[in-house]
């Protein structure tokens, strides 16, 4: 009965300490959650917009997520951080992180984002081969005017930016 008993206690310390882990958010529209962080993994759930969730997680452009029984992996920016819901929430928030100095307690992402993190970024070596490869894709002028031709795309002359003035003192106690 004791080594029953060992066993049962760390399952319940595990949970208990999973959940204290999490932190909670809103999802942004109606989504599913899959078993995997890929959208040709294998769909565990969907979860409807508004619906609270744990985050559990966070694997490159996923989340990891509890949705009542259900657990799974959530794109990123489909999930809003935080139990304030989706009340106020919007436009102001993406102007707010884009205007505002950075607060270390919100996050921030990137709709380019592609799992790339900072170890990734670390061991990037350089590919003569790609580099080849990519330039191979590249069209010459005249090639893509012909193309826009096709597609019924026009050229339109767009004006010069004016030239930038010359930085102006702050305030008329400093001199240049």
């Amino acid at each position: 009965m004791r080594t029953l008993l060992i066993p049962a206690a760390a399952l319940v310390l595990y949970v208990t300490a999973a959940s204290a882990w999490a932190a909670p958010g809103t999802v942004l529209r109606n989504e599913k959650l899959y078993a995997q962080p890929s959208v040709s993994a294998k769909v565990a759930g969907n979860v409807a917009k508004g619906a609270s969730v744990n985050i559990l997680a966070k694997q490159g452009g996923w989340l990891r997520v509890s949705s009542g029984k259900t657990t799974g992996w959530i794109r990123l920016l489909s999930v809003r951080a935080g139990a304030g819901g989706l009340g106020g929430a919007g436009l102001g928030d993406v102007v707010g992180a884009a205007t505002t100095r950075s607060d270390p307690s919100r996050v921030v992402a990137v709709a380019g984002l592609r799992g790339l993190n900072d170890e990734d970024l670390k061991q990037a070596k350089f590919n003569a081969d790609e580099l080849a490869r990519l330039e191979g894709l590249g069209v010459s002028a005249t090639q893509a005017r012909n193309y826009a031709g096709q597609s019924g795309l026009a050229a339109v002359n767009v004006p010069a930016l004016p030239a930038p003035k010359p930085a102006q003192p702050a305030s008329s106690w400093e001199s240049n």
